[in-house]
């Protein structure tokens, strides 16, 4: 068998296998505790729009001062979160506190085409 051949037909192999693959995004959203109403909305609907492109969401809320003894108000955020993108994603695991961030990914919801 001819070497260029086969070079020629194994490149072809990996063209097709790299046209199947998806290559998954992940959107990073910063939010504060305190952070207001409209400002929340806005960046809820950024989420959204994200979730709909397919890419993932990863949300950090960030803590200060004394933010980080008290995180009842990050985590009724979460909720907020939560509830708003519920018919376009879901969580892919349940919020992480690390020091003084919370971390939370989201995930598109996967439709049938």
């Amino acid at each position: 068998m001819d070497y260029g051949k086969y070079k020629y037909e194994k490149n072809k192999k990996a063209k097709e296998a790299k046209k199947k693959q998806t290559i998954i995004q992940i959107k990073e959203i910063k939010l504060r505790p305190r952070t207001e109403e409209h400002d929340l909305n806005f960046k809820i609907k950024h989420m959204i729009k994200f979730l709909k492109e397919g890419a993932k969401v990863k949300v950090n809320i960030f803590l200060r001062g004394r933010e980080v003894d008290n995180t009842e108000l990050a985590f009724e955020l979460v909720e907020k979160i939560k509830e708003a993108v519920s018919e376009f994603g879901t969580l892919e695991n349940n919020p992480k506190r690390e020091g003084r961030i919370i971390h939370l990914m989201i995930a598109p919801i996967k439709t049938k085409k």
